[in-house]
């Protein structure tokens, strides 16, 4: 007894729970490994609120533990927290890792992640028994979440449930001490998913069959549709202006710019300037498609991106894109994806030979299914430092961390480049990208990805928040799905702000706001876009913006920036000079309609758009006329300014805070109530014959400076000193890039988009941060 007595005096015991991104990531092995090296007895087991070990021993080697928890997690572990319970000491020797429980509780769940540098190890051994295996994964790599079923996050609630392990997989999925101990996806080419081709009138083929059938139809300029990790891709040789044309054609596409996949960060560096920050995402686990200036390189033909400077790149991210690299033939491959424009990504292989037939010649799929899509991300690198553009895979669903907590909400972001977001406490899941809210399969896409990622995270929404827009289908489908809850609307603008305030957990006093985008429903019923706005999470006051100009002919006249430069002209008392390019681009005709537009206010919507003033001066300077895809005018505008400065946008202003760097010139000086001044002197240097890129980068020039002279005037006048800078109009890397130095310069603490795009697939956190905060909504009467 006196023994006994001994050993539960000397011995501790505690629960240990940690919790963030920890299923999925090899934290069972770990904490088992680290248990058995700090000579620990106890279990480890997953449940829906993270990892839980009970571990005994040495009171200082329990103490060791809870600090290494969290300070030596495996790589794709993110510890949010970890808790520490006190237990009554059992004794005992063993250390053993328990089957999952299921119930009550929050995991932050993994997104996909690329193939590691080990299995890439042993995908190029001969002697491996997973030599060329498409599908090779470990701990830490490969699917997550687009194959998630439930919680908590075991092989059974995936979609490899139907691929029952041979004895080897087993043996390494048993084995505490091996890298694939319980990693879901493994796999082997004896007991995993097989690649199947399918071509109209031809046998099926499989494994490597299906892979030299899928080369020889690249090689020979044929459009195939991949299966990758969230959806299909449409894939054709880079290189081929005849296959790339078609793909163009085929999707209906217009000039939007295609992305390519380039076999090996080498060939990239062969098609694109690649700087160290651009490497690093290129290379990272993440494999964003990075935003690249482009070179001359006939792996690349001109059709991919025609009038762009930049080019969309990424590397391979899964074992079976190595395949498709791995034979004589294109270096770099075009991988847009998978659908019709406007729709959701295709995931279901029956839906793909259905949907896809129209625009694919052949299809290249396996059978492990896809539970959730998730396209690829698209991210720039302004002043070296990350800007999203669309938060897709590799990103989601981990979580934003809020500054203060918030009622469990369901925030449906726009209709465009839709994203939603769920928030409960401190955290808010900003889902995959979703699309344009504009069809049927979208909304269903929706409705499937929502109920989703409330499964995934628990959150039970007690409020639904929309945009203020009343023809919004996003909004309409909240109102519809409410059952009794209410729907809270928060203004546009409003909610790009906030989702920038909320990124930087900011809590201080009111920002000052720039939300330049292309538009968004005002409180007075017009178009907004050219705003400054002093905004807390609480509310805004609309400080000044852009004045009205009309905008004849809705969406139509947003595709044809002839005529939005002409309403300008004409809001300005600018005469129609026949020899500006804008005038030229219209027929007779078409001078006619718009003029009896304007004179009469026909279907005109007064807009104080930002993104419509760049549209303006791209058509002025002779830049982009038609519009064939969303903000194009605008992005062949920086291009046109980029060049003018003899520097890619990350070094055109290099030894100036706001200038023309080497020129050393300055921007058009203008007031936002008095657009009308900068459009006289693009107007100006146009008729004198100024080139269109040096006018186009004293506009960008102009614009940066008008930020920085009114947030110092705002700054005088109310002492406030924190600048936020939101909407899609701050994807533009030369604008956001001098904004940014010249509000610096000026003293100011300058918020930019680090995390969540700055376009409308971001505003969903702002709308979450601005409503779920809100705890007199029915009272202040904003319920819609």
């Amino acid at each position: 007894m006196v023994g006994a007595t001994a050993v539960s005096v000397s011995r501790v015991r505690a629960r240990v729970t940690v919790s963030g991104v920890v299923q999925g990531v090899g934290f069972r092995p770990f904490v088992y490994a680290l248990a058995r090296q700090l000579g620990l007895s106890g279990q480890v087991c997953n449940d829906a609120s993270g990892v839980i070990a009970e571990v005994e021993g040495a009171a200082d080697a329990v103490a060791a533990f809870g600090v290494r928890v969290r300070t030596d997690a495996p790589p794709l572990a993110v510890v949010e927290s970890v808790e520490r319970e006190e237990l009554p000491a059992r004794g005992g020797t063993a250390f053993v890792i328990r089957d999952s429980t299921a119930g009550a509780g929050r995991t932050l769940v993994s997104p996909d992640v690329a193939v590691c540098n080990d299995c890439l190890t042993e995908f190029g051994d001969p002697a491996d028994r997973r030599y060329r295996h498409p599908f090779i994964t470990c701990t830490n790599c490969g699917p997550r979440f687009t194959i998630i079923t439930g919680l908590p996050y075991d092989r059974p609630a995936t979609t490899m449930a139907g691929f029952p392990l041979c004895d080897d997989c087993l043996a390494e999925y048993s084995d505490p001490g091996d890298r694939r101990f319980h990693a879901q996806p493994i796999a082997c080419p004896s007991c995993g998913p097989r690649l199947t081709f399918t071509q109209p009138g031809a046998d099926s083929a499989y494994d490597e069959d299906a892979l030299a059938a899928a080369h020889q139809l690249l090689v020979a300029g044929a459009i195939l549709a991949v299966k990758g990790l969230g959806g299909y891709h449409l894939v054709c040789d880079a290189s081929d202006q005849d296959a790339v044309a078609t793909l163009r054609k085929r999707k209906d596409r217009g000039d939007k710019p295609f992305a390519v996949m380039a076999a090996d960060l080498a060939t990239a560096r062969c098609i694109a300037r690649v700087s160290a920050a651009e490497e690093e995402l290129l290379l990272g686990h993440q494999r964003p498609i990075v935003l690249l200036r482009r070179t001359a390189c006939s792996a690349v033909c001109s059709m991919v991106a025609p009038g762009n400077p930049d080019l969309g790149v990424m590397l391979p991210y899964t074992p079976l894109h190595r395949l498709l690299f791995d034979q004589p033939g294109p270096s770099v491959l075009v991988m847009t994806s998978g659908n019709v424009s406007g729709e959701p990504i295709v995931v279901d292989d029956a839906e793909a030979l259905v949907r896809l037939a129209p625009l694919a010649d052949a299809w290249l799929a396996h059978d492990r299914a896809i539970h959730v899509p998730c396209d690829d991300s698209v991210v720039r690198v302004v002043d070296d430092a990350e800007l999203p553009i669309r938060r897709s895979r590799g990103y989601a669903p981990y979580p934003i961390n809020l500054a203060t907590p918030v009622r469990p909400a369901l925030a449906v972001g726009g209709d465009l480049k839709n994203t939603f977001c769920l928030g409960d406490g401190r955290y808010a899941w900003l889902s995959a990208h979703v699309g344009d809210m504009d069809d049927l399969v979208t909304l269903d896409a929706f409705a499937k990805a929502e109920e989703h990622l409330e499964q995934l995270t628990g959150v039970r929404p007690e409020v639904l928040v929309v945009d203020k827009h009343p023809a919004y289908r996003s909004r309409q489908w909240a109102q519809l799905h409410a059952a009794g809850r209410p729907v809270v609307g928060v203004q546009h603008h409003h909610a790009h702000l906030a989702s920038v305030l909320a990124e930087h957990s900011y809590t201080g006093p009111p920002a000052i706001g720039f939300a330049f985008d292309g538009t968004g429903y005002g409180d007075d019923g017009a178009v907004w876009g050219g705003e400054v706005l002093l905004a807390d999470y609480n509310g805004f006051e609309r400080y000044t913006h852009l004045a009205y100009v009309p905008l004849p002919g809705g969406d139509a006249g947003v595709a044809n920036p002839c005529r939005v430069a002409l309403s300008h002209l004409y809001a300005a008392d600018i005469p129609w000079n026949p020899r500006l390019p804008s005038v030229q681009t219209c027929s007779p005709e078409e001078l006619t309609m718009l003029r009896t537009q304007l004179t009469r206010n026909l279907a005109c919507a007064p807009t104080s758009s930002m993104g419509r003033l760049f549209d303006a001066v791209s058509s002025l300077t002779g830049t982009c006329h038609r519009s064939t895809y969303e903000a194009q005018a605008a992005m062949e505008l920086e291009g046109a300014a980029a060049k003018a400065a003899a520097a890619p946008p990350h070094t055109a202003f290099a030894g100036s805070d706001v200038g023309l760097g080497e020129t050393g010139g300055r921007g058009y000086r203008f007031e936002f109530e008095q657009p009308g001044v900068l459009l006289q002197a693009v107007v100006r240097d146009v008729l004198d014959g100024v080139d269109g890129g040096v006018i186009s980068l004293r506009f960008h020039l102009g614009v940066a400076e008008l930020i920085v002279r009114t947030a110092v005037r705002v700054r005088d006048e109310r002492g406030l000193n924190t600048v936020a800078l939101s909407g899609g109009v701050f994807v533009n890397g030369l604008l956001l890039e001098a904004s940014c130095r010249g509000l610096a310069a000026a003293g100011f603490e300058v918020l930019r988009h680090r995390r969540v795009p700055a376009t409308d697939a971001g505003i969903a956190l702002g709308q979450l941060a601005v409503a779920a905060r809100m705890t007199e909504w029915k009272e202040q009467g904003i319920c819609v």
